[in-house]
């Protein structure tokens, strides 16, 4: 009989039961080119099949294995094609019926979210695409479990600033629309410069068109263990032994979560696509991300010196994930989210984190100004001038950057927005009253880098 690492097994354990390690997400990916068709009736019947086909077990084997590893999977969710191509087929295009065709079926599957509502529009927008952003906010406030997503800017190919004013006024209607529950439309929304096809998160998850036809990707997370791992550590030990131990904790998580990942993929008979080894925090209390600077040594995030320790956390996640998986995909690295984790919750509230040392972080973390609550009679033009900043630290920087930012209507600085669950609550920060108007209005591309020209 084969004999067991005991060490090993009870430190698995550990994580598991005393610091929040977790499946965050498994999510199926599934191409819907095949369902286009000229009228609307017909697409949405056959996207309800397809997914129908292919998710129907989904949640019921992820339960399955996740009972058999002892390995909680937190979320099981749905990534599409990106339904801006699909609608445009369509001698009319009502978005509206696909986005509820999408929310209909993903109850009926029992799925957390379904992602893919979304347009790829870094170089220009098509009929469709235009006709899609416009439908996002009635979309996200008549469903309850679709996400959407607009890539904006990339490397290649520059900012669309005019997708972006039209983007900043998506994101203040899909508040108004919802501002009965703090605006949790705008919640649900995010846009992308340099979006990556294959991310298993809400609220940018889609199935790119280069994905096969159907996979299976996985997002671990475990930033309780890695401060864990941390604080077990000399108080002293140099920033060397820190980089190694948060890789050698990497390696473990990204361990774990392949081998429940590919064990589900097979239970469902398709492939496996990548892990996504994020560390994504939520408001329990030891599952935060603002924690694993304060073991560090930081007396609290927003610090001097926290945007350097979210670079060798962000590097040194990598680093580990790579070593265990030859798969290693989507965002990859560490999430800052306000509303999501209770450490950035509470600096945020203490006014320790401030919008600026947010954008300063975004340069080094996974995705950008994430889950963060302004108030809500900020101008489109300013929140437009948010998202250009945002882009051009990812278009400059070769990586992915997104925003999400909730407008929370009626309210101001010093009251909070409240959504419960895994989205948290948050403070409402204060954003820069200087206006962006004149620039952003100028509208047009901004250019691409001059290493854009690589080929």
């Amino acid at each position: 009989m084969k004999n067991f690492d005991e060490k090993l097994v009870l430190e698995t354990i550990n994580m598991i039961r005393l610091y929040n390690l977790d499946i965050r997400t498994v999510t199926m990916a599934i191409s819907l080119r095949d369902c286009i068709d000229r009228d609307v009736n017909s697409v949405c019947r056959r996207i309800r099949e397809k997914i129908l086909k292919h998710a129907q077990n989904l949640v019921k084997f992820a339960e399955e294995v996740g009972d058999d590893y002892a390995i909680p999977i937190v979320n099981k969710r749905i990534a599409v094609t990106p339904i801006s191509v699909i609608g445009e087929s369509c001698d009319s295009y009502d978005y509206i019926k696909i986005a509820h065709t999408l929310d209909d079926v993903a109850k009926e599957v029992g799925v957390d979210f379904v992602g893919g509502y979304s347009a790829l529009v870094e170089k220009g927008c098509t009929k469709g695409d235009l006709a899609l952003i416009k439908s996002i906010p009635e979309a996200l406030a008549q469903t309850s479990r679709l996400c959407s997503s607009v890539n904006v800017g990339s490397s290649k190919a520059g900012i669309n600033m005019d997708a972006i004013l039209e983007v900043a006024k998506t994101i203040k209607h899909a508040a108004e629309l919802t501002k009965d529950t703090d605006g949790l439309g705008a919640a649900k929304f995010v846009c992308f410069c340099n979006s990556v096809s294959d991310n298993p998160f809400m609220a940018g998850a889609y199935c790119g068109y280069g994905e096969p036809e159907c996979a299976l990707n996985v997002g671990v997370s475990g930033p309780g263990v890695v401060k864990a791992a941390i604080s077990n550590l000399d108080r002293k030990a140099d920033l060397g032994t820190l980089a190694k131990t948060i890789k050698e904790t990497a390696y473990k998580i990204t361990s774990a979560g392949e081998l429940v990942g590919r064990r589900l993929a097979k239970k469902l008979d398709i492939p496996f696509g990548v892990i996504d080894l994020s560390l994504a925090p939520t408001p329990a209390i030891g599952d935060s991300v603002a924690e694993i600077f304060q073991a560090m040594g930081l007396e609290h995030v927003g610090a001097h010196g926290t945007t350097a320790a979210l670079a060798m956390l962000n590097d040194a996640v990598k680093k580990g994930g790579i070593m265990a998986s030859s798969y290693v995909g989507g965002l990859s690295g560490a999430f800052i989210p306000v509303s999501e984790d209770a450490g950035m919750i509470e600096a945020a509230t203490k006014g320790h984190l401030t919008f600026d040392k947010l954008e300063a972080m975004t340069s080094v973390c996974s995705v950008g100004l994430d889950m963060i609550a302004i108030p809500g009679d900020t101008p489109d033009t300013t929140i437009a001038g948010i998202i250009a900043d945002e882009m051009a630290i990812g278009m400059i920087n070769k990586k992915t950057t997104a925003v999400r930012i909730i407008p929370a209507i009626g309210k101001g600085v010093g009251d909070k927005v409240v959504f419960g669950g895994l989205l948290g609550e948050a403070p409402i920060m204060a954003v820069n009253d200087l206006s962006s108007a004149d620039f952003v209005n100028r509208a047009g591309r901004i250019p691409a880098p001059l290493h854009s020209l690589n080929n």
